[in-house]
């Protein structure tokens, strides 16, 4: 029985033409050869399986061919292209970087670089997976890879080129690889099946090609698989078994049940897909694919987009053709959300579910946002929200002539005090009363009503005082009283004022603040003004931190807002310290020592250290 050897090795192209969805590069490398201006270092770079590799083995098989046919291939006939395929060729040395990654590895490459070919015209270097090589390595290929003898040429290979350093990128003709698309994909496989004379439809192999990702080798060990896997047979549904594919005609069945609101139908479809095997995050995944592709067709131009098996582009279009773009938008946003947090959630398939119901009552939920001119558009929530007032309307106001403008009782509207008489109250004189309108102006920029006075309101045929007026208007939220004459200090009452508030202040069990306030004394400076004389800056703490309450409370005692008062501090005399509490540890010794000299004796002696 021969030896079974696998697609991707067995179906290798053997030059640039059988090359697959590499065009780019084939010609500029035929043309290269052709016109004889080869570079002599190559870097080839792109995905996994797209043919890096291959080509450099057919550029260097090409370039020692001494029978070249016109269009820059080799002929596979001569010397030197029967010991290359035989792989006995020495001209052309391959380094896998990716074991072989230090200094030593390629010092011992550039020794082999300085001996001349025995026969053809090159030898060629290939060092795949050249991003593997170490800082130092890289450094020690510089000069060699920058002026290499005129018979060497090096083809470097690779799957990440930002891992190469930019010194080496510099001396190097770069090729980017790019992915096989799915089409060339399937038409490479169709030829290999017919070699072999394996039965299959061109769906599979489209599956196939999707399930590839752009990558050769891959699509050809999956045909290997399958092949085995179904002796020699392949089938749309066998592979779909294989690969643990989802058919699109469940996808086609959920979305048929939400867009018909059928929970109970897309529960259980969801139950029988999970019955067979498929994980949640592979239907969200998906079914999020699937929308997309509903999406696209749409429109007509994107059509094209589509990649989806021979035969199904006409399904798509037509189901497309009966979902609203609304719907599908937001099942995407669903899908999309849910696919993120799946990792999270502890209960995976409860999970799946609830997207399930999200998307059976999305069409509710849009149908339910529609207008009579279509989409509403939602409430603006994150910016500024305006305030709704009422405006109050102004006060009428006629002056009275009969009484002299010295006359007038000042008004104010207070706030009800609460029991607490410590509270700072709020005092609004009538005079600054202004009706509340809906536009904002600066404090700056508003003019205070005139005096009230002894002003009367028009009231039909009765006149009525302000302060009867006031007080029917705003008597059940402020006390309005008149404004009192102020009071002039005197230390007799601030003295027993001060003890009422330390008193206050000691039924709340705040002693450090009474035993500042019981310290202190106080000196009458002017009639609004007196100083608070404490002992120490720690006093002073504690009062100013009931500075604001006892203000207010000492400004409604003396009915004078300008009282205030100032602090002064007065040390105390400070007390005679010890002359052995001024010393530190070594004079102290001294001193000792000095009055008996016993005592530095010993420690001489003894030889003793003492820690000062």
């Amino acid at each position: 029985m021969d030896k079974f050897i696998v697609s991707a090795r067995k179906y290798r192209p053997q030059n640039f033409n059988t090359v697959v969805g590499q065009s780019h590069i084939t010609t500029t490398l035929k043309n290269a050869i052709k016109n004889n201006q080869l570079a002599h270092a190559f870097l080839f770079c792109g995905p996994r399986g797209v043919g890096k590799t291959t080509c450099a083995r057919i550029l260097a098989k090409t370039i020692n061919c001494t029978n070249q046919t016109p269009e820059g291939e080799a002929c596979n006939t001569c010397n030197s292209c029967v010991s290359f395929d035989a792989g006995t060729s020495m001209n052309i040395h391959e380094l896998d970087a990716a074991s072989n990654n230090s200094v030593d590895d390629i010092r011992s490459l550039v020794e082999q670089v300085r001996f001349a070919p025995q026969a053809g015209k090159y030898k060629v270097y290939i060092v795949d997976e050249v991003h593997m090589l170490s800082t130092s390595a890289f450094n020690a290929f510089l000069k060699t890879l920058e002026e290499p003898p005129p018979y060497a040429i090096f083809i470097l290979a690779t799957t990440e080129k930002h891992k190469i350093l930019p010194t080496i990128l510099s001396r190097c003709q770069i090729f980017d690889f790019k992915r096989i698309t799915t089409n060339d994909t399937v038409e490479h496989l169709q030829e290999i099946v017919d070699k072999e004379a394996i039965q299959t439809d061109k769906a599979s192999l489209q599956i196939i090609a999707q399930k590839s990702e752009g990558c050769m080798r891959d699509a050809l060990s999956i045909l290997d698989k399958i092949v085995s896997f179904t002796n020699g047979e392949v089938t749309y549904q066998n592979t779909l078994e294989h690969l643990n594919i989802l058919d699109h005609d469940y996808y086609f069945k959920l979305l048929e049940a939400l867009l018909k609101q059928d929970m109970a139908g897309g529960m259980l479809l969801y139950d029988e897909i999970n019955r067979k095997g498929f994980e949640g995050d592979l239907v969200l995944n998906g079914f999020a694919e699937f929308i997309r592709n509903i999406l696209v067709c749409k429109d007509a131009r994107a059509v094209t987009l589509l990649d989806v098996v021979e035969g199904m582009q006409e399904k798509y279009v037509a189901t497309a053709a009966s979902v609203n773009a609304g719907y599908l938008v937001s099942a995407l946003n669903i899908l999309n959300e849910a696919e993120v947090n799946f990792k999270m959630a502890r209960n995976k398939r409860l999970h799946v579910e609830l997207v399930i119901i999200k998307l059976n009552f999305l069409q509710q939920a849009i149908e339910m946002s529609m207008g009579d001119s279509g989409l509403v558009k939602k409430k603006r929530v994150d910016g500024p929200i305006a305030i709704k007032t009422k405006p109050v309307s102004s006060i009428q106001i006629k002056q009275a002539t009969s009484v002299s403008k010295a006359a007038e009782p000042k008004l104010y509207i207070q706030e009800k005090p609460s029991t607490d008489d410590r509270r700072p109250s709020t005092e609004v004189p009538v005079s600054n009363l202004q009706p509340v309108t809906n536009n904002y102006q600066p404090a700056t920029s508003y003019q205070p009503l005139p005096s009230l006075g002894a002003t009367n309101f028009t009231d039909g045929s009765s006149k009525k005082s302000v302060l009867d007026v006031l007080r029917e208007k705003y008597g059940d939220r402020y006390s309005i009283q008149a404004v009192e004459d102020p009071i002039a200090l005197s230390l007799e009452n601030l003295q027993g004022y001060w003890d009422h508030y330390a008193n206050k202040l000691k039924e709340e069990n705040k002693h450090s603040q009474v035993n500042a306030f019981n310290t202190a004394k106080l000196v009458i400076e002017s009639d609004t003004v007196f100083n608070v004389i404490v002992d120490s800056s720690l006093h002073q703490k504690f009062i100013e931190q009931e500075k604001t309450m006892l203000l207010d409370f000492l400004q409604r005692k003396y009915h004078n807002r300008l009282v205030t008062f100032n602090f002064i501090i007065e040390e105390g005399e400070k007390e005679e310290v010890p002359l052995h509490f001024q010393l530190n540890g070594k004079q102290k010794f001294e001193r000792i020592a000095e009055q008996y000299p016993m005592v530095k004796e010993l420690r001489d002696r003894l030889k003793l250290d003492i820690a000062f």
